[in-house]
C-alpha cells in the first residue's frame, strides 16, 4: 500500500477510536429507552459526532500529506506552505472559527505533521507503527508527541475562545484530550 494513504487511514482509524472513546463515555439518554425508536435517533446522533469529528481532526493531516506529496514532485516550499495558510484559512471561515490566533495555531499543528510524514515517508515498513519506529527512538517519538500535544491544545484553548467556553464545550474538549493523550501512549508502548 502507498504509504500516504496508509498514513491517513491509520490517522483516520485514530479519529474514529478517539470519538469512540468520548462517545462510550458519555451516558445514552434517558429517552432511549422511553419511547419506542429512540435508539434510531441516538445511534444518527453518535454516527454524526463521530463523522463530524473525524473530519475536523484529518482536515490538517490530509493538508501536510498534500503537501509531502507536492514537496516530493519539486515545487517550493514557500508555495505548498502558502497554500496550506490559504487552505486552512477557507476551512476555518467555513467553520466560523477564524481567527489570526487560532489560525497561527493550526499552522503549527499542520507543520509539526508535515515534518513528521516527511520522516515516515523516508522509511520502509509494512505498517504505521514499523515507520515510526524506524524513524524515531522512544525518546524523540515521545518528544515529538509532546510537541504536537502542546501545539493541538494551543488550537483547543483558541477554539474555546471562539465559540465562548461553555462547560459543555470545555468537557468535551477536555475528553478528547484525554482520549487522544491515551492512545498516544498505547502507540508508544505497541512500538517501542
Amino acid at each position: 500500500m502507498e504509504k500516504h494513504k496508509m498514513i491517513l487511514m491509520a490517522e483516520e482509524k485514530f479519529a474514529r477510536e478517539v470519538t469512540l472513546g468520548v462517545i462510550v463515555t458519555r451516558p445514552l439518554s434517558v429517552w432511549r429507552n422511553i419511547i419506542p425508536g429512540m435508539f434510531i435517533f441516538d445511534f444518527l446522533s453518535r454516527e454524526g459526532a463521530l463523522r463530524k469529528y473525524t473530519e475536523y481532526f484529518l482536515f490538517p493531516r490530509k493538508l501536510a500529506i498534500d503537501a509531502i506529496q507536492a514537496l516530493a514532485r519539486g515545487e517550493e516550499k514557500t508555495a505548498v506552505f502558502s497554500h496550506i495558510e490559504q487552505e486552512t484559512t477557507g476551512w476555518l471561515n467555513s467553520l466560523k472559527l477564524h481567527t489570526p490566533g487560532l489560525l497561527q495555531a493550526q499552522l503549527a499543528v499542520t507543520k509539526l505533521l508535515v515534518d513528521h510524514y516527511a520522516k515516515l515517508i523516508e522509511e520502509d515498513g509494512y505498517s504505521v507503527y514499523a515507520l515510526i519506529k524506524k524513524a524515531y527512538n522512544r525518546v524523540n517519538f515521545e518528544g515529538f508527541i509532546k510537541e504536537l500535544t502542546t501545539a493541538e491544545a494551543e488550537v483547543d484553548r483558541k477554539r474555546l475562545a471562539k465559540m465562548g467556553g461553555t462547560e459543555k464545550l470545555r468537557a468535551k474538549i477536555e475528553a478528547e484530550q484525554k482520549q487522544i493523550k491515551e492512545r498516544r501512549e498505547k502507540i508508544i508502548e505497541e512500538v517501542f
